[in-house]
C-alpha cells in the first residue's frame, strides 16, 4: 500500500477544505486543518543549519511548536513527544516537518498523511524538494466564484484585482508544475460536488487507494476544523452544488466583465462557459495588469533567492520518512 504524502493546492475558496475532509474521512488518510509550518520552514532552512546534528533538530522542532503562527496547537499533537521524536529521527528538513503530519496520522490511526493549504500552489517546488515522492492534488473552481467568495472573506483585505490575480496565477502555476500523471492531479470543484462518488473514485485511483463510502460524508469529520474558522461553516453540512455559479448575483456587471476578459481562455479550457459580457474597460484591465506584473516581479526575485539558497543548504532537505523517500535518499525501503 502507498505511503506517499498528499498535498492539496488551489486558489483560495476553491473547495480545498471540502476535499481535505473527504480525504480525511478515508480510513487510511489523515489530512489536518491548515498549518503554517511547511513553507515557512523551507524558507528558513538556512537558519536551522545542518539538521544531521540532533541539537539543530531540537532547535527546529522547538520553533515548530513554539509560535502560534505555525498553528501547531490546532493539531492536538503532544509538543514534547514531537520534539523528542524529531531529535531521534532522520536528519533532514523534510523529516522534521513531515513528522508533524506523520504524528497527526498516527493520532487518527492512519498510515498515510499530507496537508492542505491553497498557497502551496505557489510553493510546489518546496513540496517536491522536501517530499520528492509526494502526490499533489489541485482542485479548480470557476474563477468567478472564487473571486466572489474571496471578496466576502474577513481575512481577505485586498481588492478585486488581487482576487482575480490569485485565481489566474493558481492556474498558471498548475500548468507549469511539470510533474508526471502519477504525481499531479486536477479535478473541478463543480464535478466533485455534482457527483462526489465518481470524482472520489477517480481521485482514489490516482492516489493508489481503495475508494471508501465514508468519503462522501465529510461533515462527519468536520469537527477537526477549529471552530474559530467560521468561513468553513458550510463544510459542516451535506455536500451541495448550491454555491456553484452564484457569482452571477454576487459580482457587479463590471466585475464579471473583468473576470471574463482576463480569465477567458483559462475558464474555457476548464469547461466553464462565458456569458458574453462586454469587454472590460481599459482602466480595469490596466489595474489588473499592474497587480499581475507586481506579483510576477516578486516571484522572479524569489526564484533568484531560492537558486542561491539551494547552493547554501547546510544539510539534506528531502524527508526520509516513507518507503519512497528512503529509497530516493539511498537508504532503501
Amino acid at each position: 500500500m502507498s505511503d506517499r504524502p498528499i498535498f492539496i493546492v488551489a486558489c483560495p475558496r476553491s473547495g480545498t477544505t471540502l476535499l481535505q475532509l473527504m480525504l480525511h474521512a478515508h480510513p487510511r488518510i489523515a489530512i489536518p486543518p491548515e498549518t503554517r509550518i511547511l513553507v515557512q520552514a523551507y524558507l528558513k532552512r538556512r537558519r536551522f543549519g545542518d539538521l544531521r546534528n540532533p541539537e539543530r533538530r531540537r532547535e527546529m522542532a522547538q520553533w515548530v511548536t513554539g509560535g502560534h503562527r505555525t498553528q501547531f496547537g490546532d493539531l492536538g499533537i503532544d509538543k514534547h513527544e514531537f520534539i523528542e521524536r524529531a531529535v531521534a529521527g532522520p536528519g533532514s528538513l523534510g523529516s522534521v516537518v513531515g513528522l508533524v503530519y506523520k504524528m497527526y496520522g498516527e493520532q487518527h490511526g492512519k498510515p498515510r498523511w499530507g496537508d492542505k493549504r491553497p498557497p502551496y500552489i505557489k510553493h510546489m517546488d518546496a513540496l517536491i524538494a522536501m517530499f520528492p515522492d509526494c502526490q499533489i492534488v489541485h482542485i479548480v473552481r470557476d474563477g468567478r466564484d472564487c473571486v466572489a467568495s474571496l471578496k466576502e472573506m474577513p481575512w481577505f483585505k485586498e481588492d478585486i484585482y488581487q482576487a482575480v490575480n490569485r485565481w489566474c496565477e493558481a492556474i498558471d502555476f498548475g500548468r507549469k508544475v511539470g510533474l508526471g500523471p502519477d504525481s499531479y492531479y486536477e479535478l473541478r470543484y463543480e464535478d466533485l460536488t455534482a457527483d462526489p462518488e465518481l470524482e472520489l473514485k477517480k481521485l482514489c485511483s490516482f492516489l493508489g487507494e481503495e475508494y471508501h463510502p465514508a468519503m462522501r460524508e465529510p461533515s462527519k469529520v468536520a469537527d477537526t476544523i477549529p471552530s474559530h474558522k467560521s468561513w468553513h461553516e458550510n463544510t459542516r453540512g451535506e455536500v451541495t452544488t448550491a454555491r456553484a455559479g452564484t457569482w452571477s448575483t454576487r459580482l457587479e456587471p463590471w466585475e464579471i466583465s473583468l473576470c471574463e476578459t482576463v480569465m477567458g481562455e483559462r475558464l474555457t479550457s476548464y469547461g466553464y462557459q462565458l456569458t458574453g459580457a462586454p469587454k472590460a474597460e481599459r482602466k480595469h484591465v490596466a489595474a489588473y495588469e499592474k497587480t499581475a506584473a507586481y506579483w510576477k516581479r516578486r516571484y522572479r526575485k524569489r526564484a533568484v533567492t531560492e537558486w542561491f539558497n539551494r547552493f547554501r543548504e547546510a544539510g539534506p532537505v528531502a524527508a526520509q520518512l516513507t518507503d519512497g523517500q528512503r529509497e530516493l535518499s539511498g537508504l532503501g525501503s
